[in-house]
């Protein structure tokens, strides 16, 4: 449980028993004051007072526990997790706190699931998105393992239901998915899916498009047309999804040198370390320019 715990919050032991202590102190000082405050009234214990005690706890439990969560360093975590109740309450993604939406995304992925690692991580103590979805098209995928260690629902589709059925836009939906990432998906896009989130869509390819782009360029076979080919470099492009392969409005590029040593393993070391920075910071700076205009 502990362990869930922990992947779920996105915290190590000693914050997650600082937040446990909270609880747990939060709710002893909450009841303890709603004793108190009846103490005041003439009421006896019966249906009224206990109808009057729960309405106190319900309205003196965020105030209990950000005032005990001061004193043990938690303050951030609980005044996020008191505003997600609060969203959910009232059936409002807006931040209460910092007056913007917070965007929900989901990851496509299809592979080891290395750039959702980050995205993921880049999500932790976000307030511009949080990652509601990890989708994917293989069950035994390194992405779904990363997904259950971080407490994030997966959706593993089917190629048929995907491409001529509806598309999974009812589990979407569900979700309340408001924005799609692609990271080492390798299925194209249906167009009802690409019309359901105009500008909604993006993704990353591990080459300058659009040199060493189009059906089949995907991984080690991009890295090896780019050695094969004596490119002086290489590099990363994240951009919009269309209709087509790796050919939607760019949005960012960044390269890399190809040394004359470099092999396909050792380019996609270099073209895995610009993902990794370039990737989280894109998607948290499109959607904070999304949410502004």
């Amino acid at each position: 449980m502990f362990k869930k715990l922990k992947a779920h919050w996105k915290v190590d032991d000693i914050n997650l028993l600082m937040i446990i202590a909270t609880f747990a102190l939060g709710g002893s000082l909450c009841g303890y004051a709603g004793r108190k405050i009846l103490l005041l009234t003439d009421l006896e214990k019966g249906p009224v007072w206990f109808m009057l005690y729960l309405i106190l706890i319900f309205l003196l439990w965020p105030v209990c526990v950000l005032l005990i969560s001061i004193p043990l360093g938690q303050f951030a975590f609980f005044k996020r997790y008191i505003n997600r109740i609060w969203m959910k309450i009232s059936g409002n993604k807006k931040d209460k706190i910092n007056h913007r939406e917070v965007i929900s995304i989901a990851i496509f992925a299809s592979g080891a699931g290395s750039n959702a690692e980050k995205i993921i991580a880049s999500s932790k103590n976000n307030q511009v998105f949080r990652v509601e979805l990890i989708v994917c098209n293989k069950a035994g995928a390194g992405v779904l393992q990363i997904a259950d260690q971080a407490g994030i629902p997966t959706l593993i589709i089917k190629k048929e239901r995907f491409i001529t059925g509806d598309n999974y836009l009812p589990e979407l939906k569900k979700h309340q998915i408001d924005f799609i990432v692609l990271a080492g998906f390798l299925w194209k896009l249906p167009v009802q899916l690409i019309q359901a989130y105009p500008k909604k869509v993006i993704n990353i390819h591990p080459a300058l498009l659009p040199k060493y782009g189009g059906k089949g360029m995907f991984g080690s076979k991009v890295h090896e047309s780019v050695i094969a080919n004596k490119e002086k470099e290489s590099g990363i492009t994240i951009h919009y999804v269309d209709e087509l392969y790796d050919h939607g409005e760019i949005i960012l590029q960044s390269k890399c040198l190809v040394d004359d040593d470099d092999t396909p393993d050792t380019l996609a070391q270099k073209i895995h370390a610009l993902e990794h920075t370039h990737y989280p910071a894109v998607i948290n700076d499109l959607i904070k320019k999304q949410n502004r205009s």
